[in-house]
Order: structure tokens, then C-alpha cells, then sequence
């Protein structure tokens, strides 16, 4: 295994095996101190944000002097936006902006505060669904939507009713939102857990059932573990046994990993998964879950007689001559594994209905809710210091580029349009540029370390997009997942939609939200950009077409202009008509 620095990252890229959420690493076996017994090392690595400087490979990109250039640049452009303005009115800033911006801003904090406790109801949803005494599908099902539908309803119409500016209206809606879609994830998830445990419970029963007749439980227990041990016998013969030495001393863990030893045989068997599973650049189409399950300490989890297993041990009817039995305790084995987590806390359901375990979800950048998440060993203040401190500036440039370049240029109808489109294209770029980093590079990251969250890829290289659908997987990643897991996947699932139908009914619900919005901020129906989601549809078919797709060039440049020009173009719109 690696050291530390430098040369730990060289080893990780060139032996580790890269996951969907993060890098796997499987070390040889060695012999610690303190044990002669040989044990391997597994490290889970989550994966970091781009733009991170702490992130090796973006350190080590050839382009990674452009990410110095731009911030170099915007801040002499801002010096020389000070300078300008001093000498023309007196003073760098005139503030009107921050006035208007600031208005009833304890009255926001406050009911901000009431929507984020609102959201403490959803652990008594929960409760009340692992009890038994509201069975989720479908009861619980139409509560839940219910219970969402009213808050987005009281959110918005608050927001009307204190007749806040565009900036507090946009924010409160925009966090209504992200909490409605946490609360979403949390209460689904657990409602799809119980019926996982019924179904767990029903398979069970039919299994102790089937084992009547092969001599009870007990004994068909006993003759499924004696044909194992008979089959391993045969898998065995023939083998040769490795020898040699193993190094001495337990190979020290980078930090922000996670950790756990096995035998050189579960190692051995890890790392040949690993392999067959990758592609020739050592990138796996899956998540360590799924990668690991059947290798973790199957002691690790709580037991009982009837020998229920964990999600890493496959319950030992499995291995029994009769195969109905088999297929039984197969399929009870899969559901089971549902219900626990990968580790290392290894949390069994419904142990995480607490309101601690829902806190904590609560506070970590993410809108779908698991059992457990990747999780680093510490927080580390200077990294929160960090961030806060680029958070408080990037605004300082945000503002600067807003109230200076955008407010002074809000367009009217009687305004050319074109003119109006060129005044406002570069400098909603440079906004959207800004906002985007304080949100999903310092604000994300920060909550991510306050809350121990490892994996922090919140968004990937949107800017090397060449369609409108690969930038909108890429440039909101926490969207995009939930998007991905609780509306494509879950109608296909459970409404039996085709891939195209799923696909336009995620489209229609997020130009939904998006207009809705718009709707709040303008204080208008317009439905402009509500047309503009739904036409990425025929895009995307567009971008399909061979010519197009080869060159990606042509792809890039086309997602480029239609960037640059579809911020100011609904600011004309909405604003101006």
C-alpha cells in the first residue's frame, strides 16, 4: 500500500479501481506488528469536487493554469470596476442592490427556520410506517404527497404574501424545494423498506414451510452447511497454495478514506472481481456497494436463531441440495441485504429512523436518502475556513458583476431586443459562472465537511458538454440522482413506462419546477422557459444525428452559444414582456 503525498496518489491512480462513487483499493497481504496472522487492507476513496485543491487529479490537469486565469482575471476586472465607479460616482458600490436584497430579512430567516423543522415530521412518518400502523403503499404513498403538495403550496403563497423582492421570493422557493425533495427521498425510501421487510418476512415463512419436509429447520440447516463444506472440499483440490513473504506492519490509511481488513482469500477474491468487472482504463459500471457486499464481516451484523443473514452473508439455505429451498433463501437473502448497510456503521432498518440519523441527512449535500453514507474520519476547521472564506468573496464578485453590469441594463419593451441580448450575455455568464462555484464548489463542500459526507462530486465537466443532456446530468449532480432514482427510474418501475416516456415525464416535471420559479420571481405567467426544458427533448434527438455526434467540437460550441444566449434571453423575456 502507499504511503502518504505524492507517492500515494501515484500508487492509488495506477492499482485502484474506479467505482460510481469513488476508488476502490485492494492492498497485498501483509502482517501487522502486533499479529502474525496475514490480513489485506481495503480503502474506499469517495470521489472529490473538480475544482477542489485538494483533489490531486484536478492538481495534476494540463489545463488546471486556466482555473488561476480566470480568478486572476475577475479580480482585476472587478479592481478596475471599483476604480471606474469611484471616479464616475463617488464610490465603488452604491448598495441599492443590498438594500433591496436585505429587506425583511429576519422575517425570512424565521420562516426559513419553520420550513427546515417542518421537515422533523417526516421522522414521525417513518415511525409510524416501521410500526405497522400506516402501511406505505398506498396509504402512506398519497400522506406523503400530500403532506409535500401542502408545504410547496404554503411555501409559494407565503412568499406572496410578504411581498418579497425576486432575491428572497427565488431563495425561499428554490429551499422549499430542495427540502420537499429530501423529505421526499427519506419518507419513499423508508416506505420501500417496510414493504422490503414484509416481502422479506413473507419469503421466510414459505421457507421455514419448505423445510418441513427435508426434517425442519434445523436439520436442513445442518445438511445445507455439509454440502458447502463439500463443495469448497472440491473447489479446493488441485489448488496450489501461494507462498513467499508478506511485508511487516500495517500500511498506513490516507486520510478521508474508509478502511476495513479481510483475509489474503477475501482480498484474493476482491481484487479478481475487481478485475473482470473493469474496463481496460480500470473503471467498473457499478457502486461499491454492490462490489463488496459479499465480502464484508458477516459477524458484524446482529443475528438470530433462525439464522436471518446480513446483507454480506448469504443465508445458509442457500447452499442446500433442494432447490426450491435455495431459490428461497436466495431471494430472502437479497431482500435482507436491502435492509442493512454496506458499513461501517452497518445500520439495519428501521434502526435509522431517528431523529439524529435524520439531522445528520438533513445537513449532508445530498437529495437521496441511504441508509449510510461514505463518511471521512474528521472535519478539518481550515478546510471550512477555507471555503467560507470563498463563499463571502465569490458573492463580493457576484454582487459586483450584478449590481454593476446586469441592473443597469434590466431591459424594457421599448429597448432594442438584440441590443439587449448582447449588454446582458456576457455578464449573466460570468454570474452564472460565480453562483454555480459558491453553491456546488464552497457551499456544498463546506456542508459536506461540517457532516463528514465523503463523497463530494457534486458536479463533473459540464463545460465539456456536447448536448443539453449531458450538461444536465453533469452540472447538478444532487438534481440529477434524484431526478435519476425517485422520477425516471421510479416510473419505468412502477407505472411500467417505456425509457422515452420516463424521459419526457422527468423533463415536464422539472420545467414544471423550473417555471414555477420563474413564476414566484417575476411574478408572471409567461411559460417561456416551461417551452425551452421541453424543446431540449427534440435536442437531444437532434444531437443524435451521426454528423453532429462525431464531431464534438461542433457539439461543444453549439451547448456554448446556447448558454451564453439563453440566460439573457429569458431575462428579456420575462422582464421586458
Amino acid at each position: 500500500m502507499p504511503i502518504d503525498g505524492q507517492n500515494t496518489q501515484r500508487t492509488i491512480s495506477s492499482e485502484g479501481f474506479q467505482t460510481s462513487d469513488g476508488t476502490l483499493y485492494v492492498s497485498k497481504p501483509f502482517k501487522s506488528k502486533s499479529s502474525k496472522k496475514l490480513r489485506a487492507l481495503i480503502t474506499f476513496a469517495p470521489r472529490q469536487s473538480t475544482f477542489d485543491i485538494n483533489n490531486e487529479s484536478s492538481v495534476a490537469n494540463e489545463f488546471r493554469g486556466f482555473f488561476s486565469l480566470f480568478w486572476i482575471s475577475i479580480f482585476i476586472f472587478t479592481v478596475r470596476t471599483y476604480v471606474r465607479s469611484i471616479e464616475t460616482n463617488g464610490h465603488a458600490l452604491n448598495l441599492a442592490f443590498a438594500t433591496m436584497f436585505s429587506k425583511d430579512a429576519i422575517t425570512l430567516a424565521l420562516s426559513d427556520a419553520v420550513l427546515v423543522g417542518s421537515t422533523s415530521i417526516c421522522v414521525v412518518f417513518a415511525k409510524a410506517i416501521s410500526a405497522g400502523w400506516i402501511r406505505y403503499y398506498w396509504t402512506g404513498l398519497a400522506m406523503q404527497h400530500i403532506f409535500q403538495t401542502t408545504v410547496l403550496i404554503i411555501a409559494v403563497g407565503w412568499t406572496f404574501n410578504r411581498q418579497w423582492p425576486w432575491v428572497q421570493s427565488g431563495f425561499f422557493t428554490l429551499h422549499s424545494l430542495v427540502m420537499i425533495m429530501k423529505m421526499h427521498s427519506y419518507m419513499t425510501v423508508n416506505g420501500y423498506l417496510q414493504w422490503v421487510s414484509e416481502q422479506s418476512q413473507a419469503i421466510l415463512d414459505q421457507l421455514r414451510e419448505a423445510t418441513n419436509s427435508e426434517g425442519g429447520w434445523d436439520h436442513a440447516v445442518r445438511v445445507a452447511k455439509e454440502h458447502r463444506a463439500e463443495l469448497d472440499a472440491a473447489s479446493t483440490i488441485g489448488s496450489s497454495q501461494s507462498s513467499g513473504t508478506s511485508p511487516m506492519d500495517t500500511p498506513p490509511i490516507p486520510d478521508g478514506v474508509q478502511a476495513s481488513y479481510v483475509d489474503p482469500d477475501a482480498a484474493k477474491a476482491l481484487r479478481k472481481r475487481l478485475a473482470s468487472m473493469s474496463d481496460a482504463n480500470g473503471v467498473i459500471d457499478a457502486d461499491t456497494k454492490n462490489i463488496v457486499d459479499s465480502l464484508n464481516d458477516p459477524n458484524t451484523y446482529k443475528k438470530t436463531d433462525e439464522h436471518i443473514p446480513s446483507a454480506t452473508a448469504p443465508h445458509p439455505l442457500i447452499d442446500h441440495p433442494n432447490q426450491n429451498i435455495s431459490n428461497l433463501a436466495r431471494d430472502y437473502s437479497e431482500l435482507q441485504g436491502e435492509l442493512v448497510s454496506t458499513g461501517p456503521l452497518y445500520i439495519v432498518w428501521p434502526n435509522n429512523i431517528t431523529l439524529k440519523n435524520f439531522a445528520v441527512y438533513m445537513l449532508i449535500p445530498t437529495l437521496v436518502y441511504e441508509l449510510e453514507y461514505p463518511r471521512t474520519n474528521r472535519i478539518r476547521p481550515i478546510y471550512v475556513f477555507e471555503k467560507t472564506v470563498a463563499t463571502f468573496g465569490t458573492f463580493v464578485l457576484l454582487y459586483t458583476v450584478t449590481e454593476s453590469f446586469i441592473l443597469p441594463y434590466t431591459p424594457t419593451y421599448d429597448q432594442s431586443f438584440f441590443r439587449s441580448l448582447l449588454d446582458l450575455a456576457l455578464p449573466f455568464m460570468m454570474a452564472y459562472l460565480l453562483l454555480f462555484y459558491i453553491i456546488f464548489e464552497c457551499i456544498c463542500n463546506a456542508f459536506a465537511e461540517l457532516s463528514c459526507f465523503a463523497d463530494r462530486q457534486f458536479y463533473e465537466d459540464w463545460w465539456n458538454s456536447t448536448s443539453q443532456a449531458e450538461f444536465s446530468r453533469k452540472w447538478n449532480k444532487p438534481v440529477h440522482s434524484f431526478l435519476l432514482r425517485h422520477v425516471y427510474a421510479s416510473t419505468m418501475t412502477s407505472h411500467r413506462l417505456s425509457k422515452q416516456s420516463a424521459m419526457f415525464i422527468t423533463f415536464l416535471l422539472s420545467a414544471c419546477i423550473h417555471e414555477l420559479v420563474m413564476v414566484v420571481v417575476t411574478k408572471k405567467f409567461r411559460f417561456y422557459l416551461f417551452a425551452l426544458q421541453l424543446i431540449q427533448i427534440p435536442l437531444i434527438a437532434l444531437n443524435s444525428v451521426p454528423f453532429i455526434k462525431r464531431s464534438k467540437l461542433l457539439g461543444n460550441l453549439m451547448f456554448w452559444l446556447g448558454l451564453y444566449a439563453g440566460f439573457p434571453l429569458l431575462c428579456v423575456a420575462y422582464v421586458a414582456y
